[in-house]
């Protein structure tokens, strides 16, 4: 049997905005570094996603030398540093959770509501900020960015090759939006692992991951539809919600490259 191995490494430095493939990826105490650590909210300070805007699909973004490079169809690009002035503070609501988070300048947000055609504002995550994980999975004081609600999300090739069987029409792996992608198992094996080895670094798999209508969204149009939540829920409905991939916690901090060995340290029956 061929290893298993990380054959993808994906960042989302804006929620619900496009993902960024990357070579290696330094992994922090909240995630990947400039993962999710900005976020898009509405007036009263809740968040925004591709749920009910799915046209924030449409927002790309790039690292370059010190800033978030963002482009959209039919606009000027434009350039948020990665380090964002120490403002004063601001309360936002990502789910159930209300943390600190500093506002970016009225320039950047008109930027963002002309695109969107909806009065929002762009915040940072500080690194003061705290927003606990879910204690019923975590650790004391293991912190989470604005992901939805853990610090990574793992999912197969083997595992999207067995929808796209089912499907008329095949799906990219964006439409899940994993930060791990592994290559050398078999369809939904990640279901029972419970503790990994990348590379180096030791991980908690902790929770299967329940989907949204973020998944039907044509993330190359910004369009929803139905799939593949429909035939996902053929033969992956449990409790009343469908499940694919599952959410992880870091156990170490350091690098990740694409190409690192995955070791199953701990299996569930």
């Amino acid at each position: 049997m061929s290893p298993i191995k990380l054959s993808g490494i994906y960042i989302y430095p804006i929620k619900s905005a496009a993902g960024i493939s990357l070579e290696t990826a330094e992994v922090e105490s909240r995630g990947f570094q400039y993962d999710r650590r900005w976020m898009l909210v509405d007036e009263k300070g809740k968040f925004l996603t591709q749920r009910q805007l799915p046209r924030m699909a449409l927002i790309k973004v790039k690292l370059t030398d010190g800033e978030l490079v963002v482009e959209v169809p039919d606009k000027e690009f434009l350039s948020i540093p990665l380090e964002p002035k120490t403002d004063p503070c601001i309360r936002v609501q990502v789910w159930n959770d209300i943390c600190d988070a500093i506002p970016l300048s009225k320039e950047i947000n008109q930027w963002f509501s002309e695109f969107l055609d909806i009065k929002c504002q762009l915040v940072y995550m500080p690194e003061n900020s705290c927003r606990p994980i879910n204690p019923q999975y975590a650790k004391p004081n293991e912190q989470v960015s604005f992901a939805d609600g853990f610090p990574f999300l793992l999912i197969s090739e083997a595992s999207v090759q067995d929808l796209n069987k089912r499907l008329e029409q095949a799906v990219p792996m964006n439409r899940f939006r994993p930060n791990l992608v592994v290559s050398g198992c078999e369809a939904f094996a990640e279901d029972y692992w419970r503790k990994i080895c990348i590379g180096s670094l030791d991980f908690r798999v902790v929770k299967p991951c329940s989907r949204c209508s973020i998944t039907t969204v044509d993330q190359s149009q910004g369009i929803k539809g139905k799939e593949p939540l429909l035939t996902l829920a053929q033969y992956r409905l449990r409790d009343g919600q469908i499940f694919f991939g599952q959410n992880l916690i870091q156990d170490q901090l350091g690098t990740l490259q694409v190409g690192d060995t995955v070791e199953i340290k701990n299996f569930s029956e």
